[in-house]
């Protein structure tokens, strides 16, 4: 018996790194995931990972910063697999450069990604979640049981860090709605709670090659190692731990936390 067994989850930004490892845990818990990423070839690739461990799921590729595009996900989730318990906000990226030099192309790329993306997934996934809970509360006097939403922040929403001033802008709403999300959802015994992790070996902190995007120069890199207690950077893994925590039961009174996931890191790189 898992934890989650007979729960449906989505979880956003899964083709890669975080979100891959979370889905992949949801799964291995018991829930039925849908695998949502912009991108069809590593949603696949997540989508046959949990396959080929024994889970069932399903891919969208909505861009969700639409939010006709989220309700279409949440609507064939819910077709597929005839409820939804779980949301994990996790789509995310990054569009670094010292705020001076930000425009807002780069700055309403990174808003749109990291938080347009959560309020669209959330507000489509409230008939599901608030709306269920409402009918059963007013039946019984109870929600059935408490159904849970999550968010993707990062540390450097806590502590700043330079050249992210849209990042940590993005991350500091997740945060912040988190907490507003929590009050408002709560008398529907609905938890939403978020994870702010810290130096994680993903894409987006892998050593920047060239002209390129995304990554990190190795020397911050190195200085942002340094600075971690436990002396070694996290995994996807160590994120996703935190993740399934907070939307099995164990954790039905933990509500509007942020859980920062360090190492115990003395500065902030997100």
């Amino acid at each position: 018996m898992g934890r989650l067994d007979d729960r449906v989850a989505i979880v956003t930004g899964a083709g890669r790194g975080i979100g891959r490892a979370i889905a992949l845990r949801l799964a291995a818990d018991g829930a039925k995931v849908v695998v949502n990423d912009v991108d069809a070839e590593p949603a696949h690739e997540t989508a046959d990972l949990v396959k080929n461990a024994g889970g069932e799921v399903s891919v969208s590729l909505a861009n969700t910063v639409d939010l006709a595009a989220a309700k279409e996900m949440v609507q064939a989730t819910v077709d597929t697999f005839g409820k939804l318990d779980i949301v994990v906000n996790n789509a995310g990226i990054t569009r670094d450069k010292m705020f001076h030099s930000m425009d807002d192309a780069m700055f309403d790329l990174v808003i749109d990604v990291n938080l347009k993306t959560a309020f669209h997934t959330t507000l489509a996934a409230m008939p599901y979640l608030r709306e269920v809970a409402k009918a059963e509360i007013k039946a019984n006097g109870r929600a059935a049981y408490n159904r849970k939403i999550t968010m993707t922040s990062s540390v450097a929403a806590l502590t700043g860090n330079p050249g992210q001033f849209n990042y940590t802008a993005a991350k500091g709403g997740i945060i912040a709605a988190t907490k507003t999300l929590a009050r408002e959802l709560g008398p529907f015994s609905i938890n939403v709670n978020a994870v702010a992790p810290g130096f994680v070996e993903t894409r987006l902190t892998a050593p920047k090659e060239g002209g390129g995007e995304l990554g990190i120069p190795e020397q911050m890199r190195q200085l942002a190692i340094s600075m971690i207690s436990l002396g070694h950077s996290a995994q996807p893994e160590d994120i996703a731990n935190v993740h399934a925590f907070l939307v099995s039961s164990d954790s039905d009174f933990i509500s509007g936390v942020t859980i920062p996931v360090t190492g115990g890191q003395l500065g902030g790189m997100g």
